[in-house]
């Protein structure tokens, strides 16, 4: 029971640790004729998401064959 219980946190310990940057972006929202749907007061309506950013890791170089 121990080793499960062990297995599991490192499981999740590991996940929470690749998640990355939480990042919020923003677009406007378009109908089924992709024109732009507009509120009552004219202004556009935005379609927000969250999405997560991950670090890109720079690797070395791969020689090139003789």
């Amino acid at each position: 029971m121990k080793h499960l219980f062990i297995t599991l946190l490192v499981s999740i310990a590991s996940v929470a640790y690749a998640a990355g940057e939480k990042k919020e972006v923003c677009n406007e929202k378009k109908d089924s004729k992709g024109n732009v749907v507009k509120r009552a007061d004219g202004k556009p309506v935005m379609e927000c998401k969250t999405i997560t950013v991950h670090k890109k890791v720079e690797g070395e170089k791969v020689p090139e064959k003789k």
